[in-house]
């Protein structure tokens, strides 16, 4: 045990010097009993009262030592210990254009992709992880953190309506995606940089191409897994109050060639459960193990000197008014 407010324990000083007072002149200021004659009493009569009669001044200072161990904050820890970790700082890149609609997957695919990210981030607790979202634009939804509760809750916020509302220009820019998740990565200090992006087309948009954007991240080792994700062929989509099929285009060889630049791997996502394999696949291979030095959690530990400072002071009120009651 250790105390936070170590200061506080020069208090027990001037409590000292109290009790001291007491034991050399305060005893002999309080009168038990007030009378005109002491006569009647100059018998030696005694009682258990005459043996208790410091309990009030004992208890009183009790009552002070623990208020001032309260003020201290008493804490305890473990020791420093070292451990193992895995963690490394990842962006995730997503395509939120408006053919990410499209129902092939369930129930469309923006939606089974941010279902299947959740899951991947629920289960990189020690990562910090960051979210870039793009269409014909691209911007930083959340930056690189730990706080997975924060980009949870951003994750789940993200829809295709920005671009429909005409927010952001509709698109695929693929080059600009990686580029804004190189630039949140590039000062990183990780052993391990990664960006995991998902499209569902062919790049259209930007003033970066999907290679160039690779070469840069290759440059920081920032390594980049590819997803493209869609069915084979045409894909239902919602049009006009009606769904159409449309067909699925995604530049396959543009994808591959990123994350062969880059160290990383393609993968193709027909389906939820496809897309699932993907990120466990992933999450397999970026393991990262780290040597820390860690602190165990301090504890509060002022509670049993609380209990006892106010079970004194009861006790020593409850005396004071009863049978050690003193007659005016």
């Amino acid at each position: 045990m250790f105390f936070s407010k170590i200061g506080y324990l020069l208090l027990f000083i001037p409590l000292a010097l109290y009790v001291l007072w007491y034991i050399l002149k305060g005893r002999k200021l309080e009168p038990a009993m007030k009378v005109s004659t002491a006569a009647p009493f100059m018998k030696d009569v005694k009682s258990y009262k005459n043996y208790i009669t410091d309990l009030p001044f004992v208890l009183r200072v009790i009552t002070l030592s623990m208020v001032i161990l309260v003020l201290a904050r008493p804490q305890s820890t473990n020791r420093w210990e070292n451990s193992e970790i895995e963690g490394i700082d990842i962006m995730l890149a997503m395509d939120v254009s408006t053919s990410m609609l499209a129902m092939d997957l369930t129930p469309n695919r923006l939606e089974a992709a941010k279902q299947v990210a959740a899951d991947f981030i629920n289960s990189r607790p020690n990562d910090n992880i960051g979210l870039t979202i793009f269409a014909g634009e691209s911007f930083t939804q959340c930056p690189l953190t730990v706080d997975h509760a924060v980009i949870l809750n951003m994750l789940n916020s993200v829809k295709c309506d920005i671009a429909a509302q005409g927010i952001i220009e509709d698109g695929t820019a693929i080059g600009m995606g990686i580029a804004n998740a190189v630039s949140r990565l590039k000062e990183s200090k990780a052993k391990s940089k990664v960006v995991i992006l998902l499209t569902d087309g062919s790049n259209n948009r930007g003033e970066i191409s999907p290679e160039a954007a690779a070469d840069i991240a290759k440059k920081f080792g920032i390594r980049i897994y590819t997803i493209g994700v869609g069915t084979n062929g045409t894909a239902p989509y919602p049009y006009g109050g009606r769904v159409v099929n449309v067909p699925v285009e995604i530049d396959e060889t543009t994808l591959n060639k990123i994350a062969t630049i880059t160290d990383g791997n393609y993968y193709r996502a027909t389906s939820n459960s496809k897309l699932k394999e993907v990120y466990e696949k992933i999450d397999k291979l970026e393991r990262t193990k780290l040597n820390v030095k860690e602190f165990s959690t301090r504890e509060e530990e002022y509670q049993i000197f609380a209990i006892i400072a106010f079970a004194a002071l009861l006790l020593e009120i409850l005396l004071r008014n009863t049978i050690l009651k003193k007659i005016p």
